[in-house]
């Protein structure tokens, strides 16, 4: 899908970066979505199904989650020593993607087509960046409401993920040539759920106290998108002040 500028329009603040997380923070924030989410909704937003066991990468997806429960999120991206870059690739891709589906949860019972009528989100000039759908399906980019259009974002990572073809389950496999590209593209239409989330929902993932965890969330999503270099600088723009806030407090944290 492509992006296009759209009216100028008074952007709202930047968010304000909380530095205190919790430790138990993705604990939290999966117990926090079963609460929050009213279970008898019938616009209830529910984590997708994770995708079928890869167990050749079992191993790696437990050092994933033991990195990740230090609280250091650069070491919780980084490829660990001797290991494959593709398997290491593909157990965060649906490591990453379950958080944003996580995220998105918080807000979907919001985010209607009355109330975001197109995926957009503001530039820091205070134009309106629109986000357009393609897939296998839809050859010509099309304008979606946000829900609709993240529903279509979920449901095509999903096949992507299903697909043996792609991300490939069985010992000794091989994953395809064009696997880092696939990546690429599946960060840069999932970035556009966070860069959604932050410009048109933000009052209220602080009503809900739900701020930690999507700041959280985020810094993992982008610390991993930088260590592998996944997304162009420019399609950033949404966000870049936010990330130039969460990364400086990172690392002012660390230095401590």
């Amino acid at each position: 899908g492509g992006t296009h500028r759209h009216e100028k329009r008074r952007a709202s603040s930047p968010p304000s970066v909380m530095s205190t997380l919790p430790p138990n923070w993705m604990q939290s924030l999966q117990a926090g979505v079963q609460r929050m989410i009213d279970p008898n909704s019938s616009k209830t937003f529910r984590p997708r199904r994770q995708a079928k066991a890869i167990s050749r990468l079992d191993r790696l997806n437990t050092l994933a989650q033991r990195t990740l429960g230090t609280g250091n999120l650069q070491e919780a991206v980084t490829l660990p020593p001797g290991e494959d870059l593709n398997e290491w690739l593909a157990v965060k891709t649906l490591d990453l993607f379950n958080e944003v589906n996580l995220v998105y949860g918080f807000v979907s019972d919001f985010c209607t087509t009355t109330s975001c009528p197109v995926m957009c989100a503001a530039l820091p000039d205070g134009s309106i960046c629109h986000y357009a759908w393609a897939d296998e399906q839809i050859k010509t980019p099309i304008q979606l409401p946000a829900c609709e259009y993240v529903s279509h974002l979920f449901s095509w990572v999903q096949r992507l993920l299903d697909d043996e073809s792609i991300f490939p389950t069985k010992p000794d496999a091989q994953f395809p040539s064009n696997f880092r590209q696939t990546i690429s593209l599946i960060f840069r239409r999932l970035f556009r759920v966070y860069a959604h989330t932050y410009h048109n929902h933000y009052e209220r993932m602080v009503a809900l106290s739900f701020l930690p965890h999507l700041n959280t969330c985020f810094k993992h999503f982008m610390y991993f998108v930088f260590e592998f270099n996944l997304i162009k600088v420019e399609e950033l723009a949404p966000l870049q002040q936010l990330i130039d806030k969460l990364f400086q407090e990172d690392k002012r944290k660390h230095k401590q």
